[in-house]
Order: structure tokens, then sequence, then C-alpha cells
């Protein structure tokens, strides 16, 4: 079988050489070039060639082509879902990204790492410059919840049309008093584009707001890439009457929870039910509960 570009064809009875990053060339280029005009154009969505991996298209391949195609030797790279170091999701994708990227080391502590490529979460510690944010997106468009035509959506997001957006908001305020989207909540970026964070919790939204680094939004299966540049205006959609709130996290008689482990009571919370007894909260980013409880047993 003949080498891949860039790629030298293995001698007689050697090993083919490793490609570090996994991606061919041509894949890399064309990425980095994608989020060079995701960065340039905030919030707009850019196509590109999706790459096949080998996982599934919807379990996160979208970030991980970012990351294989950005990351270097000298990275320190971060794996979340779900706030987790030690999920199914977490574990394989770190473990592929460090297999195909000979050097790139992994870490678990956020103030360690210059990669963070998340799944559903934005970690709860202040990010700092040197650092960059990868998400996984499932569905990178924020109108396809009010239009299933593409090329409509295309021409609303041109136009910077997002009434329907808007009539989805109000309709949930008439019927609940609030608007109802708990993730994936809408934003505007830069006074212009309308984006879908990903599905983060509402309260990971307001971070994004003039956030010191770069974050970086990559979905595998639509094929679309965007990005919100550092110091950029990222604005909730929201009625001046309605304004725009994050979870509270509070009890029956309005009391604000705190985590039970590390009593952080500052950090998005899960409720851990418990049979026969009160629900149990915990913080949902382990890394910041084990900063905050001074990294036990090495933690």
């Amino acid at each position: 079988m003949p080498a891949t570009s860039g790629q030298r064809p293995a001698a007689s009875g050697q090993q083919p050489e490793t490609r570090f990053g996994f991606l061919d060339a041509f894949a890399v280029r064309e990425i980095r070039r994608g989020l060079l005009k995701a960065l340039a154009v905030p919030g707009y969505q850019v196509p590109y060639a999706s790459r096949e991996m080998p996982i599934g298209r919807g379990f996160g391949t979208g970030g991980m082509q970012i990351t294989l195609a950005i990351a270097t030797p000298d990275d320190r790279l971060k794996v979340i879902d779900q706030g987790a170091d030690d999920s199914v999701n977490a574990v394989n994708l770190r473990n592929f990204i460090a297999a195909s990227c000979p050097g790139l080391a992994t870490v678990t502590r956020t103030a360690e790492a210059t990669l963070i490529q998340t799944r559903h979460r934005v970690p709860e510690r202040p990010l700092q410059p040197g650092q960059m944010m990868i998400y996984q997106v499932p569905y990178p468009d924020p109108l396809q919840i009010v239009e299933p035509s593409e090329a409509k959506r295309r021409r609303s997001h041109a136009h910077g049309d997002y009434a329907r957006l808007w009539v989805k908001l109000y309709e949930d305020v008439v019927r609940f008093r609030e608007v109802s989207i708990s993730n994936r909540y809408p934003a505007r970026v830069n006074g212009r584009y309308v984006i879908d964070p990903s599905p983060i919790p509402r309260w990971d939204l307001p971070k994004l707001h003039r956030s010191r680094v770069a974050h970086l939004f990559g979905a595998g299966r639509e094929k679309k890439l965007y990005a919100v540049p550092p110091f950029t205006d990222v604005v909730p959609l929201a009625f001046d009457d309605v304004p725009f709130e994050v979870e509270r996290f509070r009890d029956v008689v309005g009391v604000r929870n705190c985590c039970q482990r590390c009593g952080a009571a500052d950090t998005y919370l899960d409720e851990i039910p418990q049979p026969g007894q009160t629900s149990r909260w915990q913080c949902n980013d382990q890394d910041r509960c084990a900063e905050n409880m001074g990294y036990p047993d090495g933690a």
C-alpha cells in the first residue's frame, strides 16, 4: 500500500512510521485553516471534511479531530466527560489521543492542562492564557430546534434573522413563566451570530463571556467548526423582563445546597439519590472538588 502524503514508506522488515496526531497532513491543514476562519468570524459555522475516526460519529469525533490537529508534543491534555476524568468516554478518548500523539502528556488537573477537551462541561477553575477549550458538539446549529431545513437555517444566519428562536423562548415564558432550556442555551457572539454552545448547562455559559482563552467547537457528524476567541462578548438570548438565570441548586425551603464532600457552595452540583434518605449533593467537577479538599490520596 502506498504511503500517505507526508509519511515515509517503511523499509523492508521495519514497522511503518507512526504519525503524530493520527490525521494525515492534509486533514491537519484543513482543520487548522477552518479554525483560523472560525476565530476570525466568531460564531460562524465553518464546514469541513470530517474524517472517519475509530469511534462512531456522535461520540466526540469533532472535538477529537480538533485536538489531534492542533496538539503538539509540548502540550498537556485533559479530557473530561460531564465533569469527570474517569468516565468511559473520557478514559477511552484520552487513551486513544495519547496513543496517537507520542510524547503528548495527559493530566487530570485543570491548572496543568494546555488543551482541555470536554463533553458537556466547562471546568470550574478559571481558565488562564495558554490554555484552550475544545468542545465535542452533537448539534452545532441553535436553529435546528425550530427549523429542520439546513438551507433555510443558513439563510437565517446570513440575514441575522433569529425570530423563530425568539418565538420559541417566548412560548416557553408563556407556558412555564421561564425559559425551559436547561442546556444548549443559545447565545449571541460578538453581537452577530447566535451559537449553540454545546450541551453545557446554563451554569457554564457565563464562563464563555470575555473569557481569557479560545473556545473551539467541533461537530464531526454535522461537519462543522466554530469558535469563540478570547475576550469576546457571549450574551445569552433573554428578554428584558425575564432575565437569563443559571441553576440555583436550592432545597425545598430555598437554601442553596453545597457539596457534601468538599463543602463548596459556588460550583455546579450533581444530585445523587440515596434510597430512603435525603439526596446527596456533590461537585460535578471532580478536579475542583479534589482541589478544594487539598487533593487527598494523591488525587
